[in-house]
């Protein structure tokens, strides 16, 4: 046998050897799985818009290719380290708070050194591990040589391509922890509970604004400027702050005689209606996150966060309460009656006989039943990268998350792409319209918005003037980019924008 090809650098590179030159066994060309990018991975997108990588956060890229997501990071002020068996094979491997093990398991054909990378580099992580992989509907190429588990490629590289529930069952096996999907082959392994517990719970609150004073108020106007922080944390947690949690919390005491005192004043310049709205939002929102949070395994009560602690008192008396309560609304999303009746109901979103399709920004609006149905579809797959339209099924058990790059320009985008994740099994569908002559197309786009949405007014327009000119009479043809062309010429009009004009 001849020595191996990964030899030269060093026993770094033990964990990724080349099987070479052996008799019936293929060379593997594992330096040819490295590519070059622009922009940051998918991998360090997501935990960047999750708020688990900050400017103090320590970054480690294990097998980090060419580096080009350690440039893009150092660019940005990130702290940022890596190593890689045939680009970087001398950097040392050291512990940080995230690391980051980006499409390196899918590239190894050994299923036992596989693992080993990946307890490897579980051991580097002091609060986070990122995995990721390549899926089943990912693969590109017409024809593969099976090899192993996965399958050769024309480059003579290998590929596992895994489906998103065996990534993640794999990955619970080898490391014997939780792994909560991210996105389609990503997903993260939380060593921290604390970060793990918030990043659930970021992942359903809400952005709520704060009651706008109706009228003049002495009191409430000589001391605003210690009442807004105030106004502002009731309005992000529905519940008043705990000394703790709140530096001004004794000076609003010595003035106002206590914190509630003191909120007693901003209800009464506000209106109370709306702070009970929003307890009522906040209370709703941490069932959903009790309820999906059965998913990942739930902690103990002393686990939860601090505040989380102060939230589960407030609103539920006791963690058990909160779980029991979690459990039951989780339940009832498999009872399809019940899931139908609550979109029929829906305040926002546009209801077909197959389902009620509604935006990404108006999914707070959807009743909590309905959130927590997508929910469990986004427990599977994590966050749809690009997907800006979600399709819940009201005949059967699945949710599809829709990419419509032009919504916000085109006034009626063509689909470019969908996933649908099936709840009862687990399967995952994939469908690419990108090169299609005749894609679906979207009408009545405001129908998919919150009730808020600044898009509606101009959207709501368009409809309007489509409806005037009987565009939507013939509802089978109008579905394709073709057949809606083919109604315009018909009609004699055309589009400029969201603009309807009659052709001359």
């Amino acid at each position: 046998m001849q020595p191996c090809a990964c030899s030269k650098h060093g026993p770094s590179a033990l964990f990724w050897k080349f099987e070479c030159n052996m008799s019936n066994v293929p060379q593997i060309h594992r330096h040819k799985t490295a590519i070059g990018r622009a922009g940051l991975s998918k991998p360090f997108r997501a935990a960047l818009e999750s708020h688990l990588i900050h400017f103090e956060t320590t970054v480690f890229d294990y097998g980090c290719g060419r580096g080009d997501d350690l440039r893009n990071l150092a660019d940005s002020g990130f702290q940022a380290a890596g190593w890689d068996p045939v680009h970087q094979p001398q950097a040392p491997r050291i512990s940080a708070d995230v690391v980051n093990l980006g499409y390196v398991v899918n590239v190894i054909e050994n299923v036992e050194e596989r693992a080993n990378v990946v307890r490897s580099a579980w051991d580097l992580a002091k609060k986070l591990l990122i995995v990721s992989a390549r899926l089943v509907y990912e693969a590109k190429e017409a024809r593969f040589e099976s090899y192993a588990d996965g399958c050769l490629t024309g480059r003579g590289t290998f590929q596992k391509f895994f489906n998103q529930l065996e990534l993640r069952d794999w990955l619970e096996q080898v490391l014997v922890q939780r792994a909560l999907a991210a996105a389609p082959g990503i997903f993260f392994i939380f060593r921290d509970e604390e970060l793990r517990q918030r990043f659930l719970e970021a992942r359903y609150r809400r952005h709520r604004a704060v009651p706008v004073p109706r009228m003049s108020d002495i009191l409430f106007q000589q001391h605003e400027n210690l009442l807004m922080p105030l106004m502002e944390f009731v309005a992000d947690r529905g519940r008043l702050p705990a000394p703790e949690e709140f530096p001004v919390h004794g000076q609003l005491a010595e003035i106002f005689g206590s914190v509630p005192k003191a909120f007693a004043v901003v209800r009464r310049v506000t209106g109370a209606e709306r702070w009970e709205q929003l307890q009522q939002e906040r209370r709703e929102e941490l069932l959903i996150h009790f309820a999906l949070d059965r998913f990942g395994g739930r902690p103990r009560f002393s686990e939860l966060p601090a505040d989380q602690q102060l939230d589960v008192r407030e609103f539920f008396s006791t963690y058990n309460k909160a779980c029991v309560e979690g459990d039951k609304l989780l339940f009832r999303t498999g009872n399809m009656a019940e899931l139908n009746h609550s979109m029929e109901h829906s305040p926002v979103g546009k209801l077909t006989g197959e389902a009620l399709y509604v935006h990404v920004d108006a999914l707070a609006h959807l009743p909590a039943l309905l959130r927590v149905y997508e929910g469990c579809a986004r427990s599977y797959l994590g966050h749809v990268e690009g997907a800006n339209l979600i399709k819940l099924n009201r005949v059967e058990p699945k949710v599809s998350y829709l990419l419509y790059p032009e919504f916000n320009t085109d006034p009626h985008p063509a689909l470019a792409e969908s996933l649908r994740l099936k709840l009862s099994n687990g399967d995952v569908k994939h469908l690419n319209f990108r090169d299609s002559t005749n894609p679906p197309i979207l009408h009545r786009k405001e129908t998919f918005l919150g009730p808020d949405d600044p898009r509606r007014e101009r959207f709501e327009h368009l409809t309007k003037q489509e409806e005037r000119h009987r565009l939507f009479d013939d509802t089978a043809t109008i579905g394709t980019r073709n057949g809606w062309e083919k109604v315009l010429l018909q009609r004699g009009v055309t589009l400029k924008g969201h603009r309807l004009v009659v052709r001359r």
